[in-house]
């Protein structure tokens, strides 16, 4: 098959058509491809540029059960394996241990804890496998209108220059969308983000909570070796609010930080010189790496907690960040989305022949599996964050007692049988 696709622009037909091309959206064309139907991925943005050998300071820490889930789909493959950060075990602190919690994963006979990748890497090797399967891509083209009914679904492209293309690294000559070209089909995947076009042209209620946190991300070579081992602190910042700490693991002695602060705090670090930027997350990290030196420049997310009322409606499903978001303290946003479409997958690919990918018990099935997974997740990560930014001096005693207890083999052994599981 040609690398690259011509659209047939008079008629844009698909069983599943997934409207944005981010991680969850790529990985969700590739796995419906090969599940043996037919896939059109949309997406406003044109094609990126092609990755450099500058270190991406934005990384993701894929699990284990997903990264499996990745190499069956032929993507982990696609990875620069010398690039992926293997993490074998952690250590938490607390705001007043004087020793962390260490958990490794041979405690529960696995290799690893996780893997951290590069999300531009990760996107690229998405990218090359949309490629080779001649997926149907529009690119640079934005959704003017959209129309969702029980039978399907109705989706306009604005009137502006599109690339029509098997992939986005890849773009044949661009072509020109008609004014009010039209894509049917049957089941639509909204994977566009948080700011969800296609959830808001749906009026589908989401409730939203700012943490009043950003997330300040940056990657460092390290003096000490970090063997293998993420660190994690739960402590006050310069201001005084509550923060959380991330140092994880990449090869070559270096690191990838996430530093979750106070939005104030945050600005004053992105305004803050390379060197007193280094000496700040030096200092917060105690100095257990030794010096440390800025590789990329410091980035900055603001972080809140979304979860919208419904998966989804008529033939529509929400997926990634467009039906959930949660804080990053366990590294589980992007994990989330993939279990989206590992269990989407699984419910379709198990329906008899006389139903539709929209079949409404289908798309019941599936709000069912997810429910669960969204709820511990969100639970989780809201809850650690209540527990570990609370002022209350008895939550305080709490989630010290709480790092302490789970020292204990029995527990210890339990929390991470969970993550392994993640």
């Amino acid at each position: 098959m040609s690398a690259v696709a011509q659209l047939d622009l008079e008629r844009l037909d698909a069983d599943i058509a997934i409207v944005g091309a981010g991680l969850v959206g790529l990985a969700a064309a590739v796995a419906l491809d090969q599940a043996g139907f037919s896939v059109l991925l949309i997406d406003s943005h044109p094609a990126p540029a092609a990755a450099t050998a500058e270190w991406d300071s934005r990384i993701y820490a894929i699990s284990p059960q997903n990264a499996q889930w990745l190499m069956h789909l032929g993507v982990w493959q696609g990875l620069d394996q010398r690039r992926i950060g293997d993490m074998q075990a952690m250590e938490i602190w607390g705001d007043t241990t004087t020793q962390p919690l260490l958990m490794s994963a041979q405690e529960v006979n696995a290799d690893q804890l996780g893997f951290i990748v590069e999300a531009r890497a990760l996107t690229q090797a998405l990218q090359q496998k949309v490629a080779a399967a001649g997926i149907r891509t529009v690119l640079g083209s934005a959704c003017h209108a959209l129309t969702a009914t029980a039978e399907q679904v109705t989706l306009s492209i604005a009137p502006r220059l599109a690339a029509a293309s098997a992939t986005p690294a890849l773009i044949a000559e661009p072509s020109h969308v008609p004014a009010g070209q039209v894509i049917n089909s049957k089941l639509l995947l909204a994977a566009d983000g948080s700011h969800s076009w296609v959830r808001q042209q749906l009026g589908i209620a989401l409730q939203k909570k700012s943490y009043a946190q950003t997330a300040v991300v940056a990657n460092f070579s390290i003096e000490k070796a970090h063997d293998n081992i993420a660190r994690q602190w739960f402590a006050p910042d310069a201001t005084g609010a509550m923060s959380i700490l991330a140092y994880l693991p990449l090869p070559d002695n270096m690191i990838s930080i996430v530093w979750s602060v106070s939005t104030d705090y945050a600005a004053t670090l992105m305004a803050l010189s390379p060197a007193e930027f280094t000496q700040q997350v030096t200092i917060a990290g105690h100095g257990v790496l030794g010096a440390l030196q800025l590789l990329t420049a410091p980035a900055a997310f603001a972080l809140a907690l979304q979860q919208v009322a419904t998966v989804t409606q008529n033939s529509v499903v929400l997926v990634g960040d467009a039906a959930h978001q949660i804080h990053p303290m366990a590294g589980q946003g992007v994990n989330l989305g993939f279990r989206d479409v590992i269990d989407l997958e699984a419910v379709l690919t198990k329906k008899n022949r006389y139903q539709a990918v929209n079949d409404p018990g289908l798309l019941k099935q599936y709000t069912r599996l997810r429910k669960a997974d969204m709820l511990q997740m969100m639970l989780l990560t809201d809850g650690l964050y209540r527990l570990f930014t609370s002022p209350q001096p008895l939550l305080k005693k709490l989630r010290n007692w709480g790092l302490a207890a789970a020292r204990q083999p029995p527990i210890r052994k339990m929390l991470l049988a969970q993550a392994s599981r993640l």
